[in-house]
């Protein structure tokens, strides 16, 4: 077996414990396994430091609770900023169990805590992956839930944290009406 996918089964493992359940499989495991088919399509030459990235975004995300943190904007921040750092500490130990090299621990862990955002190829790569995967699978059950004017704050938003080459690629790949085809056709979302 090679290193990569020991450590894909290794995050696999980790995510098979989350109890919480989407479409009968453990949420953490679905999301990882839609992550890197994501990966996989968007980036089919990815180094194998995205391909871990992509696959451990959500490892153990069940693990802090979004519950255990103040109401607000600025919980809600430090809960997401809480998880960037346990999933990069999580993967970081897993990808030196598996004999990767300390820089590719540290190119992975930044993707995974999401620094040089818009500077970084492999961090924007990641995080255009990221909103993929929202857009194919959690988009619609999201936007059931929430007042037109949240949807679309959402979705300018995700724009937003996207590359260029994305943005022109959902345009293509989604039929999204007009005022949320908008948000991904400025040019400097």
């Amino acid at each position: 077996m090679t290193r990569l996918q020991t450590a894909l089964d290794a995050i696999d493992e980790a995510n098979a414990k989350d109890p919480r359940l989407d479409e009968g499989q453990p949420e953490a495991l679905l999301y990882g396994t839609r992550m890197s088919e994501e990966a996989n399509r968007l980036f089919p030459n990815a180094s194998e430091s995205l391909q871990i990235a992509a696959r451990g975004q959500h490892i153990e995300r069940w693990v802090l609770k979004r519950a255990d943190y103040p109401e607000g904007r600025a919980g809600y921040l430090k809960w997401r900023r809480d998880l960037a750092v346990h999933h990069a500490d999580r993967v970081s130990a897993i990808m030196g169990d598996a004999g990767f090299s300390e820089d590719e621990i540290s190119e992975t862990g930044a993707m995974l805590r999401k620094e040089g955002i818009k500077r970084n190829d492999q961090v924007q790569a990641l995080e255009d992956i990221i909103c993929f995967v929202f857009l194919k699978w959690y988009f619609a059950p999201f936007a059931a839930k929430h007042p037109e004017e949240k949807v679309l704050d959402i979705v300018v938003k995700t724009a937003r944290k996207m590359s260029a080459d994305a943005r022109a690629r959902v345009l293509a790949e989604f039929n999204l009406p007009a005022d949320l085809a908008a948000a991904f056709e400025a040019p400097n979302a």
